[in-house]
């Protein structure tokens, strides 16, 4: 048995398409701001990679620069400057943020309805109480949008996710939930983490350890997403040994072209979601 491949480019270009249509039918431009403070080059290609995604869908993105040695006021003032600002609709401030920074207190101080990122504690939350007030972070809404795609009904089944983080596990563990599924997560100090893995029919990696899960951490047919992105000897690899795994699941998705495309276009999602929130005439 050979996995299919769970194509989260073409499920993201899909997705891009019929925004860019929404859009162009209105007649409006919604607006993207991007916080990015310091000069991580990794940050640098994720925000050129929106900005240029944002603008092929017909949508506006100003990225803000914050030097890294700017104090957390200046931040916050930028910040309420963009949350008063009428002309922007969505607001994200672009991770990991400088050692010097508290990033909890600063993704605080977004107001929820244009934290398009869903990172807030206010849209943390929401999305804990399965409130159809909530955003979602892009990420785990696009792992759910790819499971959904390829799965259809999730319902009862056991999912394990490997990684306990803010932007991915926690909240995908209340999306699953919201979904009926059975959800396990695991983290670096889980006992006998390759046992609870193969119970899983539904196994995701977010834990930034490149090709941990093996083929024998697999359940034969299980579905395999692999979140994780890490750079080693120059390639993108995952958290999953992909040319091993593929030859156990029933459904894998790959390193690159799998969550990566599925997470900017759940950003996208969000900010129109977010504009049509502030224009409900739309």
């Amino acid at each position: 048995m050979t996995a299919v491949i769970m194509n989260g480019k073409e499920v993201a270009m899909n997705i891009r398409k019929v925004l860019a249509e929404e859009i162009a039918a209105t007649g409006v431009s919604p607006l993207l701001a991007i916080v990015q403070v310091g000069d991580n080059p990794a940050s640098q290609i994720y925000v050129r990679n929106k900005h240029k995604a944002a603008a092929e869908i017909g949508m506006k993105c100003r990225i803000c620069y914050v030097p890294e040695t700017d104090d957390e006021e200046n931040l916050r003032n930028l910040l309420l400057d963009l949350n008063d600002n009428d002309d922007v609709n969505g607001i994200i401030v672009q991770l990991p943020l400088p050692q010097n920074f508290d990033e909890l207190k600063i993704l605080s101080w977004i107001k929820y309805i244009k934290d398009v990122d869903g990172f807030s504690p206010t849209n943390a939350g929401l999305l804990q109480m399965n409130s159809p007030e909530a955003v979602v972070a892009a990420t785990p809404q696009g792992v759910l949008a790819l499971l959904k795609h390829y799965l259809s009904d999730l319902r009862g089944k056991h999912a394990v996710i490997i990684g306990r983080s803010n932007i991915v596990g926690r909240p995908l563990a209340d999306l699953l939930l919201n979904q009926d599924c059975t959800v396990t997560v695991t983290h670096s100090k889980t006992v006998n983490l390759p046992d609870i893995c193969r119970q899983a029919d539904i196994l995701i990696a977010a834990c930034g350890c490149p090709k941990m899960v093996k083929a024998d951490w697999v359940k034969k047919g299980a579905c395999v997403v692999d979140v994780g992105i890490n750079r080693v000897d120059g390639h993108l690899v995952g958290d999953v040994d992909f040319d091993e795994v593929k030859e156990v699941a029933s459904y894998i998705s790959p390193v690159p072209g799998g969550v990566g495309p599925m997470t900017v276009a759940m950003l996208l999602k969000n900010t129109w979601n977010a504009y049509k929130k502030q224009h409900p005439l739309v």
